[in-house]
C-alpha cells in the first residue's frame, strides 16, 4: 500500500494510499479507524476529493467513532464478567 497523501486535519489522521486499483482513505482517531475503498477511476481528482471533507463528512466519521468506542466498551464489559 501506497501512501499517497496525508491530509492535514486538526482531529483526525487522514491519509490517502494507493492499492490494487483502489484508492484506500483511512480517517483515524486514536485507537479507531475507518476506511473507505474507492476503485481508481471513480477518482478524477484528488485535489477536489480532499476538497470535499468537509464539515458534514468528519462529522458523521466522529458519530461512528462514538459509536465504535461504545460497541468495543460494551464488549470489554461482557469479558470482565
Amino acid at each position: 500500500m501506497r501512501l499517497v497523501k496525508q491530509i492535514p486535519h486538526e482531529r483526525y489522521l487522514i491519509q490517502l494510499h494507493q492499492y490494487n486499483g483502489k484508492f484506500i482513505l483511512k480517517v483515524e482517531l486514536g485507537g479507531y479507524e475507518q476506511l473507505f475503498k474507492i476503485t481508481e477511476s471513480e477518482i478524477f481528482d484528488l485535489d477536489k476529493l480532499e476538497a470535499s471533507l468537509n464539515g458534514e463528512f468528519l462529522s458523521k466519521c466522529l458519530e461512528r467513532f462514538i459509536s465504535m468506542r461504545s460497541d468495543w466498551e460494551e464488549l470489554i464489559g461482557k469479558t470482565k464478567s
